[in-house]
C-alpha cells in the first residue's frame, strides 16, 4: 500500500501561515505590554510628582483646606473647594448631558426617518471635532451674557452677592454638558444599532409597543455600550480645561451656581506656567487627585457594568 506524500507547496504554505501567526502574536503582545507600561509609567510619575507636597504641607491642609493663596507671604494650599467644584460640576454636566445624549441616540437609531438621521448624524460628528477652545469662546460671547442677565434677576435685591458677569459654575456645567454630547450620542447609537434584530422582533411579537421595546429590550441589551459612552463622557467632562477656564471665572469658591469657580484642571492650567517650589509641587498633587478621581470612576462604573451584565444573564 503506497503512502501519499504531502506536496512541498502545501508544507511551505502551512509553515508560512504559522510564521505569520507567531509574528502577529508577538506584535500584539508587545503592543499590550506598551499599553500596560504606559499606564504604570503615568501612575508612577503622578505618585512621584504629587506625593512630596502632601508630605511637606500636609494631607489635611491640602485636601481639606478651603483657602488657596499660594503666593501670599504665608502661603495656603487648600484645594477642598476645587475638588468639590470638579465633583459637583462633572456630576451636574453628566445629569444634563447623558439623558439628552442617550435619548438623541435612540432617536437617531430607532425613531428618526433616514433622511433626517443622515442630516443630524453628521452634525453630531461635527460637534465632536470642534476644538474645546471654540466652545469656550462661544460660552464667553453667548452663554455668559445670558447667565449674567439671569444672575442680575436672581440677585436684584441682594447687597452682598459678588457678581461674576456670567462666568460661574452654571455656565461651566452647561458648556461641559454640550461638550460630552457627541461622545455619548455616537457610542450609544452604535451600541443600539448593534443589538440583534431578533430581540426587537421578539418584543414586538409579544405585544410591546415600539417605545416599550426601546426602553425594555433594546436599551438593556445595549447596556455595555451605553455605560462605555457614559464613562468616556465623564472622562471628557472631568478632564476638560481650556473651555472651562474661559467660562467659569477661575476663582476658588464654594461650588454654588452663581459663584465664580475653579476646577482641578483649570487650577493646573492657569498657574503651572509661573509656579515654583512648593506651589508647583501642590499643582502636581492636584493632578494626582484628578488622576485618582478618574481611576475611581472607571473602576466603579466597570464594576457596575459587570454586575449588571451578570444579572442580565
Amino acid at each position: 500500500m503506497e503512502m501519499k506524500t504531502i506536496p512541498d507547496s502545501v508544507m511551505r504554505s502551512s509553515k508560512s501561515k504559522e510564521t505569520v501567526e507567531i509574528i502577529a502574536q508577538i506584535i500584539f503582545t508587545v503592543c499590550a505590554l506598551f499599553a500596560i507600561l504606559a499606564v504604570m509609567a503615568i501612575t508612577a510619575y503622578m505618585m512621584i510628582g504629587g506625593t512630596p507636597a502632601l508630605l511637606k504641607v500636609g494631607i489635611k491642609e491640602i485636601l481639606f483646606g478651603t483657602v488657596w493663596k499660594p503666593t501670599a507671604a504665608e502661603p495656603q494650599y487648600g484645594i477642598l473647594y476645587v475638588i468639590l467644584t470638579s465633583i459637583v460640576g462633572t456630576a451636574l454636566a453628566i445629569l444634563i448631558g447623558v439623558p439628552i445624549g442617550i435619548l438623541s441616540a435612540v432617536f437617531l437609531a430607532e425613531v428618526a426617518p433616514k433622511r433626517l438621521a443622515m442630516i443630524v448624524k453628521p452634525a453630531v460628528e461635527l460637534l465632536a471635532g470642534i476644538p474645546s477652545v471654540i466652545y469656550g469662546l462661544l460660552g464667553i460671547y453667548l452663554l455668559n451674557p445670558l447667565m449674567y442677565k439671569l444672575e442680575l434677576f436672581v440677585f436684584r435685591n441682594s447687597t452682598e452677592h459678588q457678581y461674576t458677569g456670567g462666568a460661574n459654575l452654571l455656565s461651566a456645567v452647561l458648556v461641559l454638558a454640550i461638550m460630552i454630547l457627541p461622545t455619548v450620542i455616537n457610542i450609544s447609537e452604535t451600541s443600539i444599532r448593534a443589538v440583534p434584530v431578533h430581540i426587537k422582533s421578539a418584543s414586538l411579537a409579544l405585544g410591546a409597543t415600539h417605545i416599550q421595546t426601546i426602553f425594555k429590550a433594546i436599551l438593556p441589551a445595549a447596556r455595555s455600550g451605553v455605560v462605555t459612552a457614559v464613562v468616556l463622557g465623564i472622562g471628557r467632562a472631568i478632564g476638560e480645561a481650556m473651555a472651562i477656564s474661559l467660562v467659569s471665572g477661575s476663582s476658588v469658591n464654594l461650588p454654588l451656581p452663581f459663584n465664580s469657580v475653579r476646577f482641578l484642571t483649570t487650577a493646573i492650567v492657569s498657574e503651572m506656567g509661573y509656579a515654583q517650589g512648593t506651589h508647583r509641587q501642590v499643582l502636581f498633587t492636584i493632578g494626582l487627585v484628578l488622576f485618582v478621581f478618574i481611576m475611581i470612576i472607571n473602576i466603579t462604573l466597570n464594576k457596575i457594568l459587570k454586575k449588571g451584565g451578570a444579572e442580565h444573564e
